[in-house]
């Protein structure tokens, strides 16, 4: 049997369900594969994967971080949990799109949603919970591969040189709970308030790696990249904060493009994984270039 079959088989066997049900795939995912079930009158996501420790993802983190959102008024209810399976409740609104993203509006309710991740969440979550630390994430990534013969492997000692430049540059920080995945497709607008999903990369961080990631993610302008921070941190920053920002984007960028080399390698979801490495690296060499020029630093 597929894996695919395997998955779907998963899904639908789940002790759950009050009935038969048929699950539905459900697009979008380059992590996870995803259904959507309807059982009872009503609709559920589920999220079919393992832990996956190349990429840092341990599903009992998932689950506990799915759980804490909920209580914290951010993601849908938490329905069921099991070793390899996550039940959410349905959340019926659009998934947002890049070009949403970048209007003034959106980014306007989108700021009081990430702050209430940041502040509120380890109010709610229970047990163990990670850190997610992108340069220790970069570095593990170059680990990765080098032993498994990457396409990108002439690479990786200038691509781990540049890093210790932008984590020496970021400098010290203060810890919040960061979503560390802020993709388009993880914000869902149903019409009254937005939701964020997906919290597979979940974890301790900076608030910067979350603010340059939907920055970088969603191709913000700089002037609304000001906004944003201004925004967020109550204040306009100055030329220091903003360098810090704009190396922490650099990294974001990094790891984007990281991650994708090792999907080339590991994933086994039909996706052009090589296509979106080199987006992601176009993309983290043009935010590079740009973190230099403003910081006046040698190429």
């Amino acid at each position: 049997m597929s894996e695919s079959k395997l998955e779907l088989e998963k899904a639908a066997k789940l002790p759950c369900w009050k009935g038969t049900v048929t699950p539905e795939p459900l697009s979008g995912g380059i992590t996870n594969t995803n259904f959507i079930v309807s059982d009872g009158g009503d609709r559920f996501v589920v999220r079919i994967g393992e832990d996956i420790p190349v990429h840092g993802v341990m599903r009992f983190n998932e689950q506990a971080a799915s759980q804490a959102a909920f209580e914290a008024g951010v993601s849908p209810e938490v329905v069921y949990a099991e070793p390899g399976a996550l039940v959410l409740r349905f959340i019926d609104g659009q998934t947002l799109t890049p070009e949403d993203i970048r209007q003034d509006d959106m980014l306007a309710r989108i700021i009081p949603l990430i702050l209430r991740v940041h502040r509120t969440i380890p109010r709610y979550f229970k047990g163990p919970s990670l850190v997610f630390w992108v340069f220790h994430v970069l570095r593990d990534y170059a680990q990765t591969l080098r032993h498994e013969g990457s396409r990108m492997a002439t690479e990786l000692n200038a691509l781990m040189e540049t890093s210790e430049t932008l984590e020496k540059a970021v400098g010290a920080i203060d810890l919040i709970y960061g979503h560390n995945d802020l993709l388009a497709a993880n914000f869902i607008d149903d019409g009254e308030r937005l939701w964020l999903v997906d919290w597979d990369y979940a974890g301790y961080n900076s608030a910067l790696f979350d603010l340059g990631g939907l920055a970088s993610n969603n191709g913000l302008s700089s002037e609304q990249e000001r906004w944003l921070l201004t925004a967020y941190f109550g204040s306009e920053r100055d030329k220091s904060s903003y360098l810090r920002y704009e190396a922490m984007k650099c990294a974001s960028l990094l790891r984007e493009a990281m991650w994708s080399m090792v999907q080339e390698i590991h994933s086994t979801l039909d996706f052009d994984f090589v296509g979106y490495t080199d987006e992601n690296m176009t993309r983290f060499r043009s935010a590079l270039e740009q973190f230099k020029t403003n910081g006046d630093l040698d190429g």
